[in-house]
């Protein structure tokens, strides 16, 4: 108990934070109310900013530091290479989609995300407590921005291999990601990503002991017995995503926050329907039918997501879960409809009895 407890001390020293209970920073559901509330409860709040240009992370910024002193991290995706288009079975997915929503155009899978650099070099503006990478590692120019700016970099990996090339490259801290997670899987090669998928109760330790960095949970860690766990295998701190998804400042669409009520750990599939990168969702209608063996194969991101955007923005238009983008962790039931300052709390208070 000891040992564990100086470790989340140590964290908590470090990033100024009273508790060990760090806003996963999902693309698109971190509002600034919901990271208010998380640092205001002694968390670290969190943006994920991969869709988001320069001004808009300035604002969002702005926005929560008017309501709270508390820190936050910033993360983007480390972009790979360049999809390599077919006409051939974009035109099949094209027609495919149409029976789930609106027409796609022609031209939909030309439409990409914010630049990276000009995000990058954002980041670096608002001076974070710390920003985050996935999908890969920050290059070396970046990392020493970083380093003169006194920003922490949180790395995220999914096995041991990313965990070590991220202590190599000068990461701050790991950020173990178990294939429990809901949202993306941030291995830094997409075509492992379905394939090397290890849990949290594996992966935890088995980095704990590869590096000498402090390591964060997450992936399955949506109530107290899930933080307690991580904790005592060696982890410094959690990350809670889905969980939070729930809560009233994250603005959640109503049809999505009421499906992870009520979803099983079955219930959840790894798929690249969505944004052509894979990423755990519930396993919705949708899901089903592009994931069948007679379905088209998904276009690479970004081009998927530029496909899927007119199906995915009528879904949330009609609150219809069954052809929304449903992200969601295998944890994703025990997450509760209550306010994120009072969670995180609860998540921690929970934690500390089970450690002791």
């Amino acid at each position: 108990m000891s040992q564990t407890l100086d470790r989340v001390k140590a964290f908590c020293a470090r990033f100024g934070v009273e508790t060990p209970i760090c806003l996963a920073p999902m693309a698109g559901s971190t509002p600034p109310p919901l990271s208010i509330a998380v640092a205001e409860a002694g968390g670290l709040g969190a943006c994920g900013n991969l869709l988001m240009s320069p001004p808009k992370i300035d604002g969002w910024a702005h926005e929560v530091r008017a309501s709270s002193k508390g820190p936050f991290q910033f993360n983007t995706w480390v972009p790979g290479a360049a999809p390599q288009r077919n006409p051939a079975i974009e035109t099949r997915i094209r027609e495919f989609l149409a029976g789930w929503g609106p027409a796609v155009g022609v031209d939909a899978g030309n439409a990409v995300p914010p630049d990276f650099t000009t995000q990058c070099d954002a980041m670096l503006q608002v001076r974070p407590a710390a920003i985050s990478s996935i999908m890969g590692l920050f290059p070396p120019a970046y990392v020493r921005k970083l380093k003169d700016q006194g920003i922490a970099w949180f790395a995220v990996a999914t096995t041991v291999t990313e965990a070590r090339a991220a202590e190599a490259a000068g990461a701050d801290v790991i950020v173990a990601q178990g294939s429990e997670a809901g949202g993306h899987r941030g291995a830094f090669d997409a075509s492992l990503a379905e394939r090397q998928l290890v849990g949290l109760i594996a992966l935890v330790p088995a980095i704990v002991d590869a590096v000498r960095l402090p390591v964060v949970a997450t992936g399955g860690t949506a109530d107290g017995r899930g933080a307690a766990a991580a904790l005592v295998l060696g982890a410094s701190a959690v990350q809670v995503g889905t969980a939070y998804l729930r809560c009233p400042e994250a603005k959640t669409n109503p049809a999505w926050a009421a499906a992870l009520g009520t979803t099983a750990p079955e219930d959840t599939i790894i798929s690249r329907v969505f944004s052509g990168r894979p990423g755990r969702s519930i396993a919705t209608k949708y899901v089903r039918a592009a994931t069948a063996p007679d379905a088209p194969p998904p276009a690479p991101y970004p081009v998927q997501r530029g496909l899927t955007t007119a199906m995915r923005t009528a879904a949330k238009d009609d609150a219809n879960a069954d052809r929304m983008q449903v992200w969601a962790g295998q944890a994703a039931s025990l997450g509760r409809a209550e306010p994120a300052g009072e969670m995180t709390r609860r998540i921690w208070e929970e934690a500390k009895a089970l450690i002791a």
